[in-house]
């Protein structure tokens, strides 16, 4: 009933950047937060930024200084915008959203993620 579907994904080179955008589509009643997690081959799946509807953020040490999000609420979009990026930032780049939804229940919605490939 929510989809997310990020877009933006690639290969770059270590120091270039890209852009990820991940818009929220369905039966959307209200989101709390969104975010983006990443996985790399091998790895768990991390945190690597958060921000809520007000507007409050969190980072992940590693991508502080570089990574940026944001979101425009009135779109159900959310974005991370990725700077001098590094070979260790390759992943697969998942979306990440909780909502309350039409029930009043909080839930957590998934994209099915976007791969980001920084060659050295």
């Amino acid at each position: 009933q929510v989809q997310l579907v990020e877009s933006g994904g690639g290969l770059v080179q270590t120091g270039g950047s890209l852009r990820l955008s991940c818009a929220a589509s369905g039966r959307i009643f209200s989101i709390n937060d969104m975010g983006w997690y990443r996985q790399a081959p091998g790895n768990q799946r991390e945190l690597v930024a958060t921000i809520t509807r007000g507007g409050s953020t969190n980072y992940a040490d590693s991508v502080k200084g570089r990574f940026t999000i944001s979101t425009d609420n009135a779109k159900n979009t959310v974005y991370l915008q990725m700077n001098r990026l590094k070979p260790e930032d390759t992943a697969v780049y998942y979306c990440h959203s909780r909502q309350t939804d039409f029930d009043y229940v909080l839930r957590e919605y998934w994209g099915k993620g976007a791969l980001v490939t920084v060659s050295s």
